[in-house]
């Protein structure tokens, strides 16, 4: 199992960017799918994008064309980059790492983004 801290989160404004990181801590990186989840206020959690261990990536249908997911196995860490931000990309982001074969997962302590009309 690994440890992950986020970082990156902040405010911008409504066309802004901004790159999410999830550092890890632990073993086994490579051998994990990465994944960010994002939560508005008063909403449920939601998959924002994923990617598995060998690089497949996949995303919201709100998100696609503006984020970017990816990793840094050497690093032991994942990115979300997040372009074209609109006010809806608000909230606490998370970053999720799962292990496909047993399905034990670990979740970092989130990271907020305001985005400003």
């Amino acid at each position: 199992q690994v440890q992950l801290v986020e970082s990156g989160g902040g405010s911008v404004q409504a066309g802004g960017s901004l790159r999410l990181q999830c550092a890890a801590s632990g073993n086994a990186f490579n051998l994990l799918a990465l994944g960010w989840f994002r939560q508005a206020p008063g909403k449920q959690r939601e998959l924002v994008a994923r990617q598995t261990t060998g690089g497949t990536a996949d995303y919201a249908d709100s998100v696609k064309g503006r984020f970017t997911i990816s990793r840094d196995n050497a690093k032991m860490t994942g990115y979300l980059q997040m372009d074209s931000l609109k006010p809806e990309d608000a909230g606490v982001y998370y970053c999720m790492m799962e292990n496909p074969r047993t399905g034990v997962a670990s979740w970092g302590q989130g990271t907020q983004v305001t985005v400003s009309s």
